[in-house]
């Protein structure tokens, strides 16, 4: 598959990514905010998840599971403000869809009618077929998620690679299959090996997004803090950093505190003066009520 650029100059939508299996790469970035929206659809992002993954790199949790809908919601309308072009998508938190198909459709709806999101994405396999079915016959689009699905991390045992074993790398084309054929648009391919989601890629008809599963994918997505450098700690095997935005942002903070604290700031740049007329009748004033 050849690089393309996105050409699209209205909000790219769910069948847009699915038809576009086979013609060209799909560039992925999570936000969180309207600044991470705003940058992330002007980079040219063809889909911004707004992910739960924000537990992690924005509320200083260990994993996702702390995460809310509640808090999905908020931060979805947020990156739903300032995007203009690429697919937002919302994350299905934990707990949000796995107790019943009333509430994994009801929550799902929420992230269209309240939080300006097109479709949403959920962890897990063929086990969820009948929820995903469920959304898409209310009207929500549905992007799948196997491999490893950080929601599951306490029955994993931490964020451990998946389908490494025949057995389970085959267990994961049947999982993908499965979401193809229930209706989702595209699938998340999360830490799985080259060769399983080179072979996922081949033999399903919707696009597969990876990140930790090589470059075989229809497309690739990155945590934005992981891209710029934004989370030192919290940096995977698989993420290439594009820039170190920390160091610079720590010093120019760094900066601001020592011109405080020198008296150097504010300067007479950043400083407003009274008109000189106002300022002497100011100054005679004794009293200060109403004028």
């Amino acid at each position: 598959m050849s690089a393309q650029p996105r050409a699209t100059k209205r909000q790219r939508t769910a069948p847009d990514i699915q038809a576009s299996k086979g013609i060209g790469r799909l560039a992925v970035l999570t936000a969180y905010d309207y600044p991470t929206g705003l940058l992330a659809d002007e980079a040219g992002a063809d889909i911004i998840l707004v992910g739960d993954s924000l537990g992690m790199v924005c509320l200083g949790l260990p994993d996702t599971l702390g995460v809310t809908m509640d808090d999905m919601i908020h931060h979805t309308k947020a990156v739903s403000r300032a995007v203009k072009e690429a697919l937002v998508v919302g994350d299905m938190p934990f707990l949000s869809y796995q107790t019943s198909i009333e509430t994994a459709v009801a929550n799902a709806g929420r992230f269209l009618q309240q939080a300006g999101a097109r479709a949403v994405k959920l962890e897990g396999g063929a086990e969820f077929v009948p929820h995903i079915q469920a959304m898409l016959a209310a009207g929500i689009p549905v992007m799948g998620h196997i491999g490893l699905t950080p929601q599951q991390v306490a029955r994993l045992g931490g964020f451990k690679a998946q389908g490494k074993t025949a057995r389970a790398a085959s267990q994961l084309v049947r999982d993908a299959k499965a979401l193809a054929e229930a209706g989702c648009f595209a699938i998340v391919l999360e830490a799985v090996p080259a060769e399983v989601a080179e072979r996922i890629t081949r033999e399903i008809d919707i696009p597969t997004i990876g990140i930790g599963a090589g470059p075989d994918c229809d497309g690739q997505v990155l945590v934005f803090h992981d891209v710029l450098g934004l989370c030192p700690g919290l940096r995977p095997s698989f993420v290439k950093q594009y820039a170190d935005l920390w160091t610079p942002a720590r010093e120019a903070l760094a900066a601001y505190c020592e011109e405080v604290r020198a008296g150097a700031f504010p300067a007479p740049a950043q400083t407003r003066r009274m008109d000189a007329e106002e300022l002497k009748e100011f100054g005679g004033m004794k009293e200060y009520g109403d004028a």
